[in-house]
């Protein structure tokens, strides 16, 4: 998002990362594979950079660098793109509730993996749930939130006083949060996100 200040957010999770591009973007002309090529390529470029700082015991091997795929999609209204980023947001609780409980299921129940995936198949979350706090203690709702809302990466504005505080000026600060981007309360506070050019 420093490198492209035209992406007003993103939303990710597992090894899938949304970068939404304010609607009143030229970058790049609009060409849909320049910037597909440009922001995938930067995107990996920093994800190998920043290895070492996340990672530091894991040193990348180059028979398996990391490799990053991109599309383009233009959704035509604010309503559409809040829909789709709001679809990333459940497929995130779901994926989130599977893993918790098939790794709990693995790691704590001594269950192979198939029989793992033999327990879960065709159980609501409901159900996920239940086998999670009556099997193994573990209520769902007390797993951070980084892990079941996936990660919304923003430009906010923020006062911010002068040297003198005499003055203050907003300008726009890249947050990481975990916070539930489906219902209005985040799109309420937050109006500059889609709206600021």
């Amino acid at each position: 998002m420093r490198a492209f200040p035209e992406i007003c957010i993103a939303y990710g999770e597992s090894d899938e990362i949304s970068f939404v591009l304010r609607k009143q973007s030229t970058l790049y002309g609009r060409r849909a594979y320049k910037i597909i090529s440009s922001i995938t390529s930067t995107f990996t470029a920093s994800y190998i950079a920043n290895w070492p700082s996340f990672l530091p015991t894991t040193p990348l091997s180059l028979d398996s660098l990391p490799t990053f795929d991109g599309r383009a999609v233009c959704y035509p209204t604010e309503a559409i793109l809040r829909d789709y980023l709001s679809w990333r947001q459940v497929d995130t609780h779901i994926n989130n509730l599977y893993n918790t409980a098939f790794w709990a299921l693995v790691q704590q129940g001594e269950k192979s993996t198939s029989e793992a995936h033999s327990l879960l198949k065709n159980t609501s979350s409901a159900e996920k749930n239940e086998l999670l706090f009556s099997q193994f203690g573990i209520n769902y709702n007390n797993v951070p939130d980084q892990y079941r809302k996936g990660s919304v990466i923003v430009r906010i504005k923020q006062q911010e006083a002068d040297g003198g505080g005499q003055n203050s000026k907003s300008r726009l600060r890249i947050k990481v949060l975990h916070v539930d981007i489906i219902q209005d309360e985040f799109w309420n506070l937050h109006p500059e996100i889609l709206c600021v050019d």
